[in-house]
């Protein structure tokens, strides 16, 4: 008798029959979709957010490859009753990126420009494309533009500026998104595949008597316009920036019944979007920039009528905390002084045909303003650096709004109001008395030429009270805003934040005949539901809230002084901004640049790392799989720490991470292989031929490049067959009464590459400086962090802190030649020692050698009459910054060219590992190595990174030199003698540990061997 599996066996709980019928949903969508499906936890939890206050995890994401793809996946779900949410960048303030729901991300792959005409001035887009993708195409070309350039223009994709309406600087030229869309080709929920325009009422009523699916739509469409043409005449407030509500106005008989412009703005609810007719408007040639200073933000928003009287491309504003904001956080601090006299500003941008045009329109409107009363301070800029630099103030706004020292976090709630340009003044008076009532601060900035307002403020999103007030509030400020004539969002759309609110702006019937416009569309109801019409409340699904909880872990590493010595708050750190894919310019984020993948973002790290921490999706904690796919092709290039608005620093949670994620387990061979490299190097000077005879044998050398984890593409760099320490030495220092420095001997410079420390040394004491290098073996420890080595890390830097103490408390510089080295005791050793005095005072007197020539020596290099191309190492860009490096290169004379390059690939070991290598090679392909063969024989190729030459080398026929290799060919073509007259003093020489480096080098030596070759046979017996 066959035995029965009891019945309470069989019942499936909600979590089981909804895991279960997601595993069918997937399995079938990727029978169906030839693009990505992924429905782990990680993918997940990466698209759980956007740059809203909310936060909703999707049942699975769709990366489709076209428009079919897009067409089947919405069959798919359509089949399984399930909803589907469209997106693009996922930059959205309001919520409406994220819900319950599948997720087709059309940002991948459907970045196609299919056709741009340049006599009918438009052009058709797949949604995937991004704004500037084709408006820096269509400048440079024709002189044409797509006119919103929403302020995320780098990486916004037409999809997600359809599905928004989205604006900008520049939309005082043509208008909104909504204005500048001429034709859409959708795909409804129900399968229906159409285009939609513009369309006469000839052409309806054909459309109508047609029938079908299309005509049954206009048929209604038309319907529902009828029934409410007054009201919505009426009610519309008739400003440029109203994106509150569907665009049911251009369904009036004076619009042109525009269908595709009625869906612009209904934020995936209605339709998704397969391909885009976009206008094309004349982008002006010449830019001049008027800066105008009044004594608050209040006058400067009184004086905006008169001001687009005479026709700017631009009006922007920013106000006093804005300014003052930038100046806590050390925010473009070199721009602030451009700004004139006063305590609120209008940017007004004039364009024209030639300089001299643009500058005419300026200066006429210059004269009007001081013949009228109340004249502000001036100032007119039209050289482009000038003007860059007060662009840079006013793109400060998110940056400058979050993470303010000493201050509650603000967050999005209510930032971006419209008004009608005329009053904006009178409004902000009364929008301060209402922030003063609720205790809230904000700075003031925005478009207020047309009278759009954004602001980040204190709102505590974390109690119940807090939220009950935040609730309060938003109630009043859209009373207000409607008793303005205004529109409660004028640029972000109204998603979850604000649809609640729209009675208050449009009364109960026309919300009703919103609700018929997308039943119209969405009959079932499953396109992105809960956003716009029978919304979730305000106060649902928020990404704090009054149960937020997550875990802070345990003995952290790092000090995360920025983030009050919370990692989980340096998770939160991210805003979802997105800068992390613009794939243009920058360093950040280089895996992301070449991959299009979010997973691959700074953003998507962050935001996985903040959802291991609440453990609700990813539950593995810091043992999570998902969590170290994710990191895996982060290059702790630390460009986000130098790109990032603001400053998520994705390489140090990611050693934080893999310290934890290692505990207890082996690491991977090239953990040992290449981030102890400083011990090879050590043992490897004993004999660096028999070393480099190793590793650079046939059949020997692949043997070792496997059991090390490396790639068999690219040669090991030899060692150097006398070190520099080796080479000092011998030759001894010069300048014995002058002052001293320190020459730091770092791993790289010292055992491989030793001719930019050699050269370093002649340029210090060329600029009138002893050179002091230390003879205890001395190392920053930089490849330890890749690998999340921070014990052996601490132990490393510990040694260095005492090693270097002598010099430091007598306040000698310490000046080192590697970037990377330089970097990590400026930014690693403060954030692991931040309690002690001696590693505080390191960080503080270490600099980079044009650092030390220009700020500390004064140093006048001879001259260089030569071309260069630079690249910049990215974690010099990111921590110190490439200031000095110009400053020196051009009291040279040199006529270099700083490329934007970003990263260059090799990331220390990163394009060394057999895992990374072919993605190291397509980074590095992506600007600089094509930058370095199409240079001039002759032009001098600049690097200070030991990575980025050996990219170079290995992708080119070309060697890169050093800072100080070139100052010094400087020196050979120039003067020759040490400068005199600097003041004699006594310091030690060096410092020496007494400890045999023999010795020292053969047990460490045979530590790391042993470590290997137990490493390869516990793999071995337990793979």
């Amino acid at each position: 008798m066959t035995q029965k599996t009891p019945r309470r066996a069989l019942r499936l709980n909600g979590r089981q029959r909804s895991n279960l019928q997601a595993l069918r949903l997937a399995a079938e969508l990727r029978r169906e979709v030839r693009g990505e499906v992924r429905f782990d936890a990680g993918t997940r939890s990466i698209y759980a957010h956007d740059s809203s206050n909310y936060r909703q995890t999707p049942i699975g994401v769709v990366i489709p490859r076209d428009a079919e793809d897009v067409v089947a996946a919405i069959g798919v779900c359509r089949s399984h009753g399930v909803p589907v949410l469209p997106r693009g960048c996922g930059t959205s303030l309001s919520g409406e990126t994220v819900n319950v729901a599948v997720v087709i991300d059309t940002s991948h792959h459907m970045r196609e420009i299919l056709e741009v005409d340049p006599e009918a001035r438009y052009a058709r887009v797949q949604p995937g494309v991004v704004r500037d993708q084709l408006s820096l195409m269509t400048e440079e070309r024709y002189n044409l533009t797509f006119a919103p350039d929403t302020s995320t223009h780098a990486y916004a994709t037409f999809g997600g500026m359809i599905g928004n309406n989205s604006c900008g600087v520049h939309s005082v030229m043509a208008g909104r998104t909504s204005d500048n869309v001429e034709e859409l080709e959708v795909v409804l929920y129900d399968g229906t595949r159409m285009r939609v325009g513009n369309h006469e009422e000839e052409e309806l009523d054909r459309i109508i008597r047609a029938g079908g699916r299309r005509g049954e739509i206009y048929r209604r469409l038309k319907e529902l316009r009828d029934r409410h043409a007054d009201l919505i005449r009426e009610r519309y407030p008739d400003i440029p920036r109203r994106v509150s509500g569907y665009n049911l106005d251009e369904l009036l008989p004076e619009k042109g019944f525009n269908v595709a412009r009625a869906l612009v703005g209904t934020e995936g609810t209605c339709a998704t979007v397969l391909e885009a007719r976009v206008r094309l408007v004349h982008s002006p040639p010449a830019r001049s920039l008027l800066v105008l200073g009044y004594p608050s933000i209040y006058e400067a928003g009184d004086h905006v009528p008169e001001i687009m009287e005479h026709g700017p491309t631009g009006l922007e504003a920013v106000d006093d905390r804005l300014v003052s904001n930038m100046r806590k956080k050390g925010l473009h601090t070199g721009a602030i002084p451009e700004l004139p006299e006063g305590n609120g500003w209008l940017l007004v941008e004039f364009g024209g045909e030639t300089p001299e045009e643009s500058r005419r329109k300026a200066r006429d409107l210059m004269k009007a303003l001081e013949e009228g009363r109340s004249a502000p301070s001036m100032k007119l800029l039209d050289e482009p650096a000038r003007m860059d630099q007060i662009w840079e103030i006013r793109e400060a706004g998110l940056p400058a709004t979050v993470h303010l020292p000493e201050e509650r976090e603000h967050w999005p709630g209510w930032e971006d109001a419209a008004v009608p340009p005329d009053r904006v003044g009178d409004y902000l008076r009364d929008f301060r008395d209402l922030m003063d009532r609720y205790g809230y601060v904000a700075a003031l900035y925005g478009h207020f030429g047309q009278g759009c307002i954004h602001c980040r403020l204190n709102f505590d999103l974390k109690t119940a009270e807090g939220i009950r007030k935040w609730r309060s509030f938003l109630d009043e400020a859209a009373d207000l805003v409607v008793s303005y004539g205004g529109s409660l969002s004028g640029e972000h759309g109204d998603g979850q934040q604000r649809a609640e609110l729209l009675p208050k702006m449009y009364g109960e019937e026309l919300v009703q005949a919103f609700r018929q416009f997308k039943s119209i569309w969405d009959p079932d109801w499953k396109m992105n539901p809960g956003k716009v019409v029978e919304p979730y409340g305000i106060t649902e699904n928020l990404r704090l809230g009054k149960d937020y909880n997550p875990r802070e872990p345990e003995n952290l590493y790092f000090a995360y002084p920025e983030d009050g010595g919370s990692f989980t708050a340096a998770t939160l750190r991210c805003v979802g901004v997105g800068k992390c894919r613009d794939i243009d310019s920058g360093t950040m984020c280089p895996s992301y640049m070449v991959t299009l993948e979010e997973e691959h973002s700074t953003r998507g790290r962050a935001r996985i790392l903040h959802e291991m921490l609440r453990g609700e999706t990813v539950a593995d904690g810091f043992r999570s799989e998902e969590v170290f796919d994710a990191l895996d092709l982060c290059l702790s290039c630390k460009g986000c720490k130098g790109d990032c608005p603001v400053d998520v620093d994705m390489a140090t949670y990611k050693a934080e991470f893999l310290k934890k994620y290692y505990r207890g387990r082996l690491r991977p061979p090239e953990a040992y292989s290449m981030g102890l490299i400083m011990l090879h190097a050590r043992l490897a000077r004993y004999a660096p031929r028999l070393a480099n005879a190793a590793t650079h044998a046939p059949l020997l050398k692949d043997a070792i490049k496997r059991l090390g984890g490396l790639t068999p593409e690219r040669e090991m760099p030899p060692f150097a067959t006398q070190t520099f320490k080796a080479w000092f030495r011998e030759r001894g220092p010069k300048n014995p009464a002058s002052p001293p420095v320190v020459l730091f001997p770092d791993t790289f410079n010292n055992f491989l590459h030793p001719e930019p420390m050699k050269a370093a040394v002649e340029v210090l004491e060329d600029a009138g400086y002893r050179v002091i290098v230390p003879e205890r073996p001395l190392c920053c420890g930089r490849p330890l962090y890749d690998y999340g080595m921070l014990d052996a890390a601490r132990f490393t830097l510990r040694r260095l802190i005492a090693g270097l103490a002598p010099y430091v408390r007598e306040g000698i510089r310490v000046v080192g030649v590697e970037p990377s080295c330089v970097a990590a005791l400026r930014d690693e050793l403060p954030n692991l020692f931040p309690h002690d005095e001696d590693a505080r005072r390191l960080t503080q007197n270490t600099r980079t050698l044009a650092e030390f020539l220009v700020e500390d020596a004064s140093y006048d290099p001879p001259p260089l009459e030569r071309r260069a191309l630079v690249h910049r190492h990215c974690h010099q860009q990111a921590v110190m910054g490439f200031d000095a490096e110009r400053r020196l290169y051009e009291r040279m004379g040199l006529d270099f060219e700083v490329l934007d390059s970003g990263c260059c690939g090799l990331a220390g070991s990163f394009g060394f590992e057999r895992e990374h290598y072919e993605i190291s090679m397509r980074i590095g392909e992506r600007r600089l190595l094509p930058a370095v063969r199409e240079a001039a024989p002759e032009t001098l190729l600049l690097a200070d990174g030991f990575s980025c030459k050996t990219q170079v080398e290995h992708g080119t026929d070309r060697r890169a030199l050093h800072t100080a290799q070139v100052v010094k060919m400087a020196l050979d073509h120039g003067r020759s003698g040490p400068p005199g007259g600097r003041p004699e003093r006594h310091y030690p020489d060096v410092v020496s540990d007494g400890g045999p480096p023999l010795r020292e080098a053969a047990v460490a030596g045979g530590v790391l061997v042993g470590g290997t070759l137990l490493w390869a046979l516990l793999k071995r017996r337990f793979a």
